[in-house]
Formats: C-alpha cells, structure tokens, sequence
C-alpha cells in the first residue's frame, strides 16, 4: 500500500518450485462497492455463472497457465465471446476495448469522469474472470474465500490527458501486482485505439479484510501464491515518476468550506448489489459543490480519492469544496520504464491549473465518507 506519500515497493514473486492448484471458473463484472465501516470494498456482481473447473497446475512453469487459460477460452459464455477483451500473450496483463456511447459523453461531449471511472470497473472485473477469479460474487480467491476475507479499495487515482468523444474506440490495459504485506494494487493505462497514444492512466490500493471480524489482515503466502502467479514478474507502475500525484496525501478540508453542496440523498441508482453507494457515485457528489465557472470554462485532468466510510440509502451527504494552495511545480523524472508519457503531454495542462480540495461527510454525524482532491485545465478548443 502507498501511505503518508511515500512511494510503494512491488512484492516481487518467484513461483518456480511451487505447485499450485486450483479451478477455474467464471463470474460477471466487478464494481468498486461500500462496505462496513472505514472501507470501500471492491467486489462483483453477485450474479454468478459457474464453467467447468479446469486444473492450472505447477505454477512455476508460467506458459502452463497460460495454456491453461487458453484452453479456459473454449468454455466462454455468450456475452465473454462477445467482448473486445483478453488476457495479454504473457496472461499477466489483460486489454480491452471500448466504443464510447452517446449515453457516456457529457456537457463537454466527451466521456465524463464517471465513464472513465465505470470502464475502469468493468476492465478489472473482466480481468478477475479471466484468471478465474470471483466465483462467489467477490474478487477473491479460493483461499481468501475459505477464509473469509475480502478485498478493500482505500484509494483510487485517475488522470485523463484527452478525453475520448462519442464513437472513439479506446482500448484499456489492466494488471494487478503485490505491494507490501497488507496490500495489493490494480493499475489501468487508457490508449486512443486509432493511434496507440496513452490518453489516461489509473492506480487503486487495496488491503485485506476478514469479512466477519472487519480487522485488516495481512496477505498470507498462499493467497499470494494464488494470485501473484497472473501478475507481472518485475515491478510496472502506471505512474513510475517520482513524487507523482497518486502519492500525495489529502489534507482534510476543515469548515468554513468556500463551497457547499448540502443534503445530498443516494438514488437507487446508486445503489449496488449490496445496497451501498457505488464507488462512481462518490466522484459525482465531490463535483457537485465545485464552483459554476470552473465547470464552464475547466475539465477535470486529475482526481483522487481515499475511502473512508461506507454510505448506505437513508444516509445523507454534504459536498464541501475549497480550493488548495498551489503547490510549486514539480518535474516528474521517470524511475522505471512502465510507461512512457511524451514531455508535451506532461506539461499539457500543467499551466492554468486549478485545484481543489473536497470533502463527503454525513449531515447528521459529521463524519468523513471520503476525502477528495481534483485538479483542472483549461477546456480545449473544440474539436
């Protein structure tokens, strides 16, 4: 887990020498969901269709998982036949295509930040399945199922560098790696599928919960062995630069907040399978009390989000907005060569920025749900 804005170190894997059995089968899509107390869980749709188990075994031979994986593809269901997604060659990635719909562009007429936040959900969730994964609604493993244990997202971060209009194709790269004892990552690239630029990137933390005792645990050595087999072998971060923006801390806005939005009531519609707000309502409620003249004349570029508490039907939320003092500027140097971003596309954006920090707390208890930080350009000339 990254924590207090230093930077994380990838558990790095050797599965040689190690047999690892266990069967595959097939699930629906993940979503970012609410769960008890301080967390935000990150789990699938309950709705389960089981497949045949195939064996993957001695684990230690890569290429046999990914023979197995392959032979896994013969028993798709309709809808996994109909999509634009697969594991990569290697099977420790997976990349999936997209048409942006008209449903999915906004005011700018573009796809919104809730799109690209739902697509990033979606690609995750396919993923799990196509390793196996989230038989039993949730993105575990048979260990942690065995268990109890579940996984909860603590932070998302999402930066969009041009965002896709209506009808453009873009195709999403997704992968999971270890990071440290208690913790484990999901990073997204976003490409232009036309032309192969890198359009956004994305990086979640997650840690590990006992389901009944709700206490963080950490991730023992069989679940790691469960699931470290499908991840990269050396370390690959979305955002490889120094001192990035997934690493800052978020200040906690205090009252007086320049802006508000009070009163806020989750819809149904916001409601997941396990009848908490769904992770995407959460940005939407954040952008709610930002001021009318950014949103008239700003896109957002970056956001990023800590999960505090869960926030059920009859809760009631307060959106509060301040902007934040600018910080000086930074130049990112690249420590890895996980992605490469142009110098054009860093500086895009960096002039004329605004930022702002936010807060969701409960109007009656006070209480933090979620703290928020977002960063805007200035709109681009129209296309």
């Amino acid at each position: 887990m990254l924590s207090k804005g230093a930077p994380a170190v990838a558990t790095t894997y050797n599965a040689s020498g190690k047999d690892i059995n266990f069967a595959l089968t097939r699930s629906r899509s993940i979503g970012f969901i609410s769960n008890h107390r301080q967390y935000n869980v990150f789990l699938c749709n309950s709705s389960v269709r089981r497949v045949s188990p195939l064996l993957a075994v001695t684990t230690g031979e890569h290429s046999n998982n990914v023979a197995s994986l392959h032979e896994a593809e013969k028993e798709k269901s309709l809808g996994n036949q109909l999509r634009l997604g697969s594991l990569t060659e290697d099977g420790l990635s997976y990349k999936e295509k997209f048409v942006i719909r008209c449903y999915e562009v906004g005011i700018n007429k573009t796809a919104t930040i809730e799109t690209i936040a739902n697509l990033l959900q979606e690609v995750g969730g396919n993923h799990a399945q196509s390793v196996g994964f989230s038989t039993d609604g949730f993105a575990t493993t048979t260990t942690m199922r065995k268990l109890h244990l579940i996984w909860v997202t603590l932070r998302m971060h999402i930066e969009v560098y041009r965002y896709p209009a209506w009808s453009d194709v873009i195709e999403i790269e997704t992968w999971v790696q270890g990071d440290g004892r208690m913790g484990t990552r999901r990073d997204w690239i976003l490409k232009d599928y036309s032309n192969g630029e890198i359009i956004g990137r994305a990086t979640s933390k997650w840690v590990m919960m006992n389901e009944d005792t709700r206490r963080m645990q950490k991730v023992s050595d069989d679940v790691k062995e469960e699931y470290l087999v499908f991840c990269p072998r050396t370390l690959r971060l979305a955002f490889p630069e120094e001192n990035n923006n997934s690493l800052k801390k978020i200040a906690k806005l205090e009252d007086p907040a320049e802006y508000s939005r009070l009163g806020l009531v989750p819809r149904r519609s916001d409601l997941d399978m396990n009848k908490h707000v769904n992770n995407v309502t959460y940005i939407g409620w954040a952008l709610e009390s930002i001021p009318p003249e950014i949103i008239d004349t700003h896109e957002l570029q970056a956001i990023t989000l800590d999960y505090r508490r869960e926030c059920q039907q009859d809760d009631i939320v307060d959106s509060l907005t301040s902007y934040e003092s600018p910080d000086d500027e930074q130049h990112l140097t690249e420590t890895n060569g996980s992605v490469v971003v142009s110098s054009e596309t860093q500086r895009n954006g960096q002039e004329d920025l605004s930022r702002f920090l936010h807060l969701l707390r409960s109007s009656g208890t006070g209480l933090e749900i979620n703290r928020c930080r977002t960063e805007w350009r200035k709109k681009p000339e129209k296309r």
